[in-house]
This record gives C-alpha cells, structure tokens and sequence, in this order.
C-alpha cells in the first residue's frame, strides 16, 4: 500500500493514510479510460435534433394540376421535398446516443483514473474542511494554502452541503460524493483532493 500525507486546512502534515494497491496502483491503459469517456459524453448528449418530413409538415393534399397537358412535371403533393415548405429528406429525428460499456469495465477504468492520478502525484488527502458556515472566502483561502487550482474534491462528509455551496463560485473547482465518482471528472481536472473520510468509502465501491 502506498503511504499518503494527510493535511490539514492549514497545509500542515497531521498523519499519514495507507491507499490500497488494487485501487491506486493499477497499471493505466488509454484504451479503456477512452472507451468510458466516450460513453461518458455520449450519454449527455440531448438527441433532440428533429426535423419534418413530407408526412408532417402542414399543407393540402390536393393535386396540384391535373396530370397531363400542363406541360409541368407531375406534382402530386405541395409537401413534396423538392418544393419550398416541403418536408426534408432523411432529416434528423429525436434520438439517444448513448451506449453502455460493461460494468467490470467502468469499475476497472475508474480504478485507472484514481491510479493515473497517484502516479502523477496529483493525489491529495485532508483531514476535513471544518466548515461552519456557506463561505466561498473561507474554503478559497484553505485552498491557496494548499496551492491547488483546477480541481476536484472527493468529501462525504456531514458537512459537504456547505462544502459544496461554498465551492460554487470558485472557477475550475468542484465537489462530488464518492458515489458520483466518474472517469471524466477525475481526468478532467488537474487535481485530486479526497476527504479522508471518503477513501473508506471509495474502497468498499471498488473492492
């Protein structure tokens, strides 16, 4: 297991924790942690792009002119794709993009992004925040101690509420609970800090 510094709010060592091997030292491959990305970004899309067809759009149905002697071409229909104000051919319609990557998967590349961080030395651990109050000054002042920007604070604290609150206007900075744990978020910012309370919590999702 490898040994991490435990701080404190004022950047002061206070103890050391032990973060287990088969969680934080698993060798990274890009592959995987791709796939679940992708599937990540995909999922968010709306897939509400839509447009009419000829069966939609609002229009008479009558025939145009009668069939011969016009000279014209012979138009059946005013929604006919080829006039101005028909419907669109092979347009877009409301649709999912997600798709599933298998669970031992996501599990084994969630173990990857928390690795690819320890390895990075990215990896931080404090002993609580020890917020009494939604104070965006208090937590950005702990956060200049601690020489961190751009990133991701693992807590499951009682008193993430206020942790998160007070975060909200901070740039680059967010909080999440160890069952909101994902692959994007973690290789999307630049550091990791977890709550020590919350490494229990990560090993018995993991484990």
């Amino acid at each position: 297991m490898a040994a991490v510094d435990v701080l404190n709010s004022a950047g002061e060592k206070v103890s050391e924790t032990q973060l287990p091997d088969e969680i934080f030292s698993v060798p990274v491959k890009a592959s995987v942690l791709h796939d679940v990305v992708r599937s990540q970004l995909a999922s968010r899309r709306e897939g509400t792009a839509a447009s009419k067809t000829r069966g939609v759009v609002k229009g008479s149905t009558r025939k145009l002119f009668r069939q011969k002697g016009t000279g014209n071409a012979r138009a059946g229909s005013i929604k006919s794709p080829l006039r101005k104000g028909g419907g669109i051919i092979f347009g877009p319609s409301p649709r999912s993009y997600a798709y599933k990557v298998p669970k031992k998967v996501r599990k084994l590349a969630l173990k990857m992004a928390l690795s690819s961080k320890c390895e990075e030395k990215s990896l931080f651990v404090i002993d609580d925040f020890k917020l009494d109050q939604i104070k965006t000054k208090q937590l950005a002042s702990v956060l200049e101690v601690l020489k961190l920007n751009n990133l991701l604070i693992v807590s499951d604290a009682q008193d993430d509420t206020l942790l998160e609150l007070s975060s909200r206007n901070i740039p680059h900075v967010k909080v999440i609970k160890t069952a909101g744990l994902n692959v994007y978020d973690i290789l999307k910012y630049k550091h990791l800090l977890l709550v020590e309370s919350s490494i229990q919590n990560i090993q018995g999702r993991l484990s």
